[in-house]
């Protein structure tokens, strides 16, 4: 990924509102990523990844920071919350499950690109198979004449299935059935996984004949995607590939870190498991080989990024080693009015925008005045600062409680033009939050 810092952040810009430090540490950590990658390998294995800690209220972007990354970019990327994750010998998942998904989500995008580099052989395989049921072959023996006839009209069907003008004839496929399940549970073992492919494999194996079934040509087109795609890709190569760039490229969000911190207030005694789970981070954080069933993944060059609210510990709550492996800190502001009213405005796709959208789906036309679009921002932010503090995320619960008999009542409106004004915004929800016992259970 040849973006530079400078057009990573413009990037996130578009939607997340201000944290600028925030989008410039990890332009800066996803730059030095390409930078390693260009060096010798010598000189390449000596270069860690200066993980990011990033810390801030729920809502102030953290989470949409990650997801925009996870769209951006064409590394593997996985976002998985500390919370899920438990010590060895408790029940709940193993650390090294996370590193299992990334290898996973790395041969899919390898896989994808694959199968788009091969989308012409892919196409054509699927063509001719369905030609061929439509247009059944010539007997033995037949004439030069009936020979060319056949071969026009086979050309002839293979560009009308092309064109999607049989789309609705009903042809018989025969499925292969040495296209075995694929299990992706990465909570198991490799060993447990591999068992569990076997047993998939010997099933497939005891149903040797070809499945037959009755479907149109739309849906055997895409009955038929998988099976050209184990014929024609080297899925060798695609493992090997998707290896090579998770151990290089690969990048782990890790939310909600602070929920396996120990605060001074909970002396250890709510969950014992939570220190396991820091010592079991470790290794794979500072770089150790994990096991997984397409192969072995050290874990040296992964960068990981996390993040959490620490409203209840803080970050010295972590155990000392862990601390030493996030060198990189960044504070998230906590969103202001003026904010709140930038990310209902400025952000692409807005929820105005969206609200609009789904309304304009039942044919009516649905305008916010420049005077609402404030007071959602201010009394979304003066909610924020009487009952619990959940950023952005109050902008959802506002708007829906503006707009929720609208919606019910759209179809009242239908080819007219709704103004949501200043005096409705009031209205719906000055009772709500001045009350202090409404907002906190309603907002």
């Amino acid at each position: 990924m040849n973006m530079t810092p400078k057009e990573i952040v413009s990037y996130l810009d578009k939607y997340v509102i201000s944290q600028k430090n925030a989008k410039k540490t990890i332009a800066l950590a996803l730059r030095t990523r390409y930078r390693r990658m260009q060096l010798d390998d010598e000189m390449r294995q000596e270069i860690k990844p200066k993980n990011i800690l990033m810390i801030g209220s729920t809502g102030v972007g953290k989470t949409e920071i990650s997801r925009r990354l996870a769209k951006m970019m064409k590394v593997p990327f996985i976002k998985v919350e500390a919370s899920k994750y438990t010590e060895v010998g408790f029940v709940g998942r193993d650390v090294e499950s996370m590193i299992r998904d990334l290898v996973v989500n790395s041969i899919s995008i390898v896989k994808a690109e694959q199968e788009e580099k091969n989308r012409e052989k892919i196409e054509n395989y699927i063509i001719n198979r369905i030609t061929e049921k439509l247009v059944p072959p010539l007997p033995a023996g037949a004439s030069e004449s009936k020979k060319d006839d056949y071969q026009r009209l086979l050309e002839a069907t293979e560009k009308r299935v092309e064109s999607g003008e049989m789309d609705d004839k009903i042809i018989e496929i025969e499925l292969e059935s040495n296209t075995t399940i694929e299990f992706n549970d990465t909570n198991l073992p490799p060993e447990m996984a591999k068992v569990q492919e076997s047993f998939s494999k010997v099933f497939s194996t005891l149903n040797k004949e070809d499945k037959k079934k009755e479907v149109t040509v739309k849906d055997a087109k895409v009955l038929l995607r998988q099976e050209a795609s184990a014929k024609l890709l080297d899925m060798n190569s695609v493992t090997a590939e998707a290896l090579r760039r998770a151990e290089n490229g690969g990048i782990i969000f890790l939310d909600e870190i602070d929920k396996i911190a120990l605060s001074e207030k909970s002396q250890g005694r709510n969950d014992p498991s939570k220190e396991g789970v820091q010592r079991d981070l470790l290794p794979i954080v500072e770089g150790s080989s994990v096991s997984t069933k397409y192969g072995t993944i050290n874990t040296d060059h992964i960068l990981f990024i996390a993040a959490g609210a620490f409203h209840v510990s803080k970050p010295s709550d972590l155990i000392p080693e862990l601390q030493g492996r996030f060198p990189l800190r960044v504070e998230l502001e906590a969103l202001t009015e003026d904010t709140l009213y930038a990310i209902l405005t400025q952000t692409e796709n807005s929820l105005l925008k969206q609200y609009e959208a789904l309304l304009g789906v039942e044919d009516m036309k649905l305008t916010f005045e420049d005077d609402a679009v404030r007071a959602i921002a201010q009394l979304s932010h003066r909610a924020n600062e009487t009952a619990e503090d959940i950023g952005a995320r109050r902008l959802h619960t506002v708007l829906e409680r503006i707009l929720e008999d609208i919606s019910f009542n759209a179809d009242e409106y239908k080819g007219e033009e709704f103004v949501v004004t200043k005096e409705l915004v009031h209205e719906k929800l000055d009772e709500v939050v001045e009350d202090d016992d409404l907002s906190r259970y309603i907002l």
